[in-house]
């Protein structure tokens, strides 16, 4: 990388982190672009050479992430049924995904924006938005990898949809928690992951499935 191109880099970066603490800290909507560009000592049009907007900065870590995650399931063995294949790309993609965002911000403030994410309205749909066009791409993908015609075969679009969904109830229910660090993410989603086929086809009148799911509720013999 030349000087010009590393400098550049240098100052997104700043940007970036200087963004995503600041959010963090006063919040989201507290936070203007200007204040942005203040605490990382450049200028507002230097801030909008590298990002469109402020939830474009929010978003750039997730979006590198989610990319990551993507080419990890195009790369698993064509073997696999859908859903392990989801969850395998997953497990592979944790550490390379975790060295990529540690090289432009450090990993506790990347966690730490999630919990903004859940706490802040605007962020909370664009978040639940981009989800939604997330699940779309990947259920491509899917149906790619087993031949079939997305917008003919409902199949793709309802496996990435109940992934989708294990992944935001561990986001909401991990974000809440004391210990939310990387390892308390990580074994709560291989948790949930592991409870996806009993939760769907298993009998509900035994023990709580999930840790954390509280006690199961009685039926009544009421008809």
């Amino acid at each position: 990388m030349g000087l010009r191109e590393l400098k550049k880099q240098r100052t997104r970066d700043l940007l970036l982190r200087s963004a995503l603490e600041l959010f963090a800290e006063r919040g989201y909507e507290e936070t203007t672009v200007d204040d942005i560009a203040d605490a990382a000592d450049v200028s507002q049009r230097t801030f909008f050479r590298y990002f469109a907007s402020k939830e474009d900065a929010a978003f750039f870590v997730s979006r590198l992430a989610e990319s990551r995650f993507v080419e990890a399931v195009r790369a698993r063995p064509a073997g696999e049924a859908p859903l392990d294949a989801l969850r395998l790309a997953l497990v592979a993609s944790w550490s390379t995904i975790g060295e990529a965002v540690e090289q432009l911000i450090p990993m506790e403030l990347h966690l730490r924006f999630y919990r903004v994410i859940e706490s802040t309205p605007a962020l909370l749909a664009a978040h639940l938005r981009r989800a939604t066009e997330l699940e779309e791409e990947i259920a491509r993908v899917v149906a790619a990898r087993e031949g079939l015609d997305v917008d003919a075969d409902p199949r793709p679009r309802v496996v990435v949809a109940v992934f989708g969904a294990v992944m935001r109830v561990t986001e909401r229910i991990w974000s809440a928690r004391d210990d939310a660090g990387l390892a308390a993410l990580r074994d709560l989603t291989a948790t949930y992951l592991d409870q996806v086929a009993p939760a769907l086809t298993g009998d509900w009148r035994g023990p709580a499935l999930a840790e954390g799911a509280g006690p199961t509720p009685q039926r009544s013999n009421e008809t």
